[in-house]
């Protein structure tokens, strides 16, 4: 949350999430390289880099487009959220060390550049235009392994807080969702790559279901969302909006509710109903699906801290929640339509016995 760069702070839980992804992935690469030697006692060392390489990075691929939907629908994924970061720049490195082996495999042993080689090769070796028609195994895949590669970059190397501090959050966030444009590039390449020496549906048909798993999960949790903003107008009068039952706000808990047409998040803490935005300022996390701990709305995603009375983070910090009036009206919860003055404080409406 600083406006300068620092250090990673390599805290214990860090280190067991980091260890635990590098045994699993020791353990995948493991049993690729056992099972592959086993079918192709003949296989190279070089071969078994590139095909274990390129394996490991499209799983951890799909499990992280998987982590972001899984956490909207349960919770209890949160965790893996909170560290989605540590496994994208794993991603990079497991696509540069393929993409690598790969060209020097390949595309290294000519007169030209490899770079280049890998970008023209297809142009002077393959006929991708021939009778009339388009041959799919003579088409060039490489490419799209490079766009998706770049992309990987660029995102593993802002994936620090000081790049989204100082590209801002809107930006940070729109430019990495390139994700989803690298995944469809390594899907093209993959498949048309696949092309090229196999001809069953194994292959293919795991591809198809890794897409529609992602998918699936995506459209589920976008289905959760749209319910929240469709939902009905309670009622409105003197500038505040109706919006749920006290007893639906849980104390230390937080609930999304909808005022005037955008997310409100509203939490119950030492017996006072508060309102703030439900966007964090950090990543645009749900606010409204945190809680309070020692006394701050704690977002979920990675747990930037916010005071209730003004949305004002803890010293030394900066970042401020907007914030809203609030009533209690016969056992429901009324928020202002119209936000207070940034820092104001705000004591919240006290919950009334009943």
């Amino acid at each position: 949350m600083s406006t300068t760069y620092r250090a990673i702070d390599w805290n214990r839980q860090k280190r067991v999430y980091d260890g635990t992804l590098g045994g699993l992935l020791a353990l995948g690469l493991g049993l690729f390289v056992g099972i592959s030697v086993l079918v192709s006692p003949n296989i190279t060392v070089e071969t078994l880099l590139i095909r274990g390489s390129s394996v490991s990075a499209l799983l951890l691929l799909h499990v992280i487009l998987c982590i972001g939907p899984l956490a909207r629908l349960n919770p209890r994924f949160l965790p893996l959220l909170y560290n989605r970061r540590h496994l994208g720049v794993t991603l990079f490195l497991l696509a540069l060390l393929h993409g690598a082996f790969a060209t020097v495999q390949f595309h290294a042993l000519g007169d030209e550049n490899p770079l280049v080689s890998v970008l023209t090769a297809y142009g002077r070796d393959y006929r991708v235009f021939a009778d009339g028609r388009i041959n799919l195994p003579h088409f060039p895949f490489e490419p799209f392994g490079v766009l998706a590669l770049f992309l990987f970059f660029l995102m593993a190397a802002t994936s620090h807080d000081f790049w989204l501090r100082n590209l801002g959050a809107s930006f940070w966030k729109a430019m990495h969702l390139g994700v989803y444009l690298a995944y469809g590039s390594v899907l093209v390449h993959v498949a048309l790559g696949v092309l090229q020496s196999e001809r069953g549906a194994i292959f293919p048909g795991l591809l198809a279901v890794g897409f529609v798993v992602v998918a699936g999960l995506h459209l589920a949790a976008a289905r959760k969302e749209t319910r929240i903003d469709r939902g009905k107008p309670l009622g409105e009068a003197d500038g505040y909006a109706e919006t749920c039952r006290v007893e639906d706000v849980a104390e230390g808990r937080g609930k999304v509710v909808l005022v005037a047409g955008q997310r409100i998040a509203l939490f119950r803490h030492q017996g006072r109903i508060h309102a703030t935005s439900n966007v964090c300022r950090h990543q645009g996390g749900p606010v409204g699906e945190g809680r309070i701990v020692d006394g701050c709305i704690t977002c979920p995603w990675h747990g930037w801290n916010y005071q209730p009375e003004d949305g004002c983070s803890p010293p030394p910090f900066t970042e401020v929640l907007e914030t809203y009036d609030t009533r209690i009206q016969d056992g429901r919860v009324w928020v202002r339509t119209i936000a207070n003055p940034p820092r104001q404080h705000c004591a919240g409406t006290a919950v009334t016995a009943t």
